[in-house]
């Protein structure tokens, strides 16, 4: 089952002629999801063919490069005929003011919007195979990541055990896989963890918008295949870093190492490093045992199922 990020806006607060402001399309298994919308937003998307079939948009906190593409956005889906509601969901006490920015145009978007809020353990979106997971940052204004974690997936299903089991071909092979026991004809009856190997994990990405280094990120998930982790500064600037609550790259990857993530993704770059990146990779990767980049706008992901 597909499930393809693309980095939309890697920027921080001030975009720059090659990096937009914050956003993150994820789209799995035909549905999208939107993470932040900075300014022209809309316009990413258009350039790098998400698409605008977004059914949630999940926004971290409310400064300007983070929701600033959401009026604009709504326009556009408008202007497309959209009649399908869309739901956004917001840190606690930020409704008000998200509302106000959704009717920034003076008339009210002409499908229906629920904005939802939420906080740190929240479960902001249940699907059917997965769920959108809120957790507390650490910014200077109220704000929350998101984790997507897939359920688990059933174990192997170990044919040629069944077959000498003497489970025949068809539905009871199936029954099996789906955690039944079955009889047979003998009267011998085969339970389920006979023939099925263990649950197989999900895959899981962690996003935490704007934020020092927090416990709840490595907490939120067990092993991530991907965390998208604030990077505005190199450890030029660490001091800088703490002062705006953010994080260094390196801060980033030793998050990344605790939480035990396959990638690291760094995220809302300063526009100081506009031209060059390769110190946030550099002191990342001395860091981190895992994959460390840099993505760039319009840059797509697939994250396969790391058993398979």
């Amino acid at each position: 089952m597909p499930l393809r990020v693309t980095f939309l806006g890697t920027a921080g607060a001030i975009p720059t002629t090659e990096r937009n402001p914050s956003s993150v399309f994820v789209a799995r298994d035909g549905e999208g999801l939107l993470f932040d919308a900075g300014e022209g937003t809309q316009r990413q998307m258009m350039r790098f063919g998400t698409g605008f079939s977004v059914s949630h948009l999940f926004v971290t906190h409310l400064h300007g490069d983070h929701v600033l593409g959401i009026p604009g956005l709504l326009q556009t889906m408008a202007f497309n005929d959209r009649e399908e509601p869309l739901a956004i969901h917001t840190p606690h006490g930020t409704r008000g003011q998200l509302k106000s920015l959704v009717n920034a145009l003076g008339n009210r978007p002409s499908f229906p919007v629920r904005i939802s809020e939420v906080g740190g353990g929240d479960v902001a979106y249940r699907a059917d195979e997965y769920e959108v997971r809120a957790f507390d940052t650490d910014h200077d204004t109220r704000s929350v990541g998101y984790a997507l974690v897939e359920d688990d997936r059933k174990g192997r299903f170990d044919r040629e055990r069944a077959e000498e089991l003497g489970v025949p071909v068809g539905p009871k092979f199936s029954r099996l896989h789906e955690g039944e026991s079955v009889e047979l004809e003998d009267g011998t009856v085969v339970d389920p963890e006979q023939v099925v190997g263990e649950p197989r994990p999900g895959r899981s990405i962690v996003y935490t918008g704007d934020t020092r280094p927090a416990e709840a990120t490595i907490e939120v998930a067990d092993d991530p295949d991907l965390l998208i982790h604030d990077a505005t500064f190199a450890d030029d600037r660490a001091d800088r870093a703490t002062d705006t609550a953010h994080s260094t790259a390196r801060q980033a990857a030793e998050i990344a190492n605790r939480a035990g993530a396959d990638r690291l993704a760094l995220m809302h770059l300063s526009s100081r490093y506009a031209g060059n990146t390769d110190d946030h990779e550099r002191e990342a990767r001395e860091v981190f045992e895992g994959t460390a980049f840099v993505p760039h706008d319009g840059e797509k992901l697939e994250l396969p199922y790391l058993d398979d």
